[in-house]
């Protein structure tokens, strides 16, 4: 089992922790990651996009000009898409862009990108976050204490003293045990987790 440090908010190291080979110590699927960071960001679109085409823009049921004779190109309708007011060519519709991974599969991803911020020494374990007040510098001294840049913390359960001292910070990130996700952890160059958190992962994905 992959052996990593556990440090206290002052940036102490505090102990160590034996991580589950099966899901920090995983095979890392490139496709698999990708596939579950396509299928993220394509569930969030919304799909309203809405234009019209000939068919439905007003106007444009008379011939602008005969067929010969007036030196001009031929011409059916002032609302074909070249028309200034015309429809649009294949105009977009709304759609549902959402696909779906097997579970697996989402496992599979999620475990490799886990595996890769331990083997990239980017897993920083800490023993527990807690604050008496709602402040960010409290957030930003523990972070800096860590050395952890652009961090997604991930917490075990909710508790909004850390939560909202974090929401100022830019490119810092809070996210649950149950919310986590491969897209959030990419996107961030580090994860600080709690202990708590590592043992909930390791219960659930193991």
């Amino acid at each position: 089992m992959a052996t990593v440090s556990v440090y206290n908010m002052e940036g102490q190291e505090v102990g160590t922790i034996e991580l589950n080979d099966s899901i920090f110590a995983a095979n890392v699927n490139e496709h698999l990651v990708h596939m579950a960071v396509v299928q993220q960001l394509a569930n969030n679109r919304q799909g309203t996009q809405s234009a019209k085409t000939r068919a439905e823009v007003s106007g444009g049921g008379k011939k602008p000009w005969r067929q010969k004779g007036t030196g001009h190109a031929r011409q059916g309708s002032t609302r074909a898409p070249q028309w200034t007011g015309g429809g649009v060519v294949f105009a977009p519709k709304p759609r549902d862009y959402s696909f779906k991974l097997n579970k697996k599969e989402k496992r599979a991803a999620l475990k490799s990108v886990l595996t890769s911020k331990v083997n990239d020494k980017k897993f920083i374990v800490v023993d527990e976050l807690k604050f008496d007040t709602i402040k960010t510098k409290n957030m930003v001294a523990v972070l800096k204490n860590l050395n952890a840049n652009k961090a997604l913390v991930v917490l075990n359960e909710k508790d909004d003293t850390v939560i909202k001292s974090a929401n100022n910070i830019p490119n810092v990130q809070t996210a649950l045990t149950s919310t986590i996700n491969v897209y959030d952890i990419l996107k961030h160059d580090t994860m600080v987790v709690t202990k708590a958190a590592v043992a909930t992962i390791e219960e659930v994905y193991a």
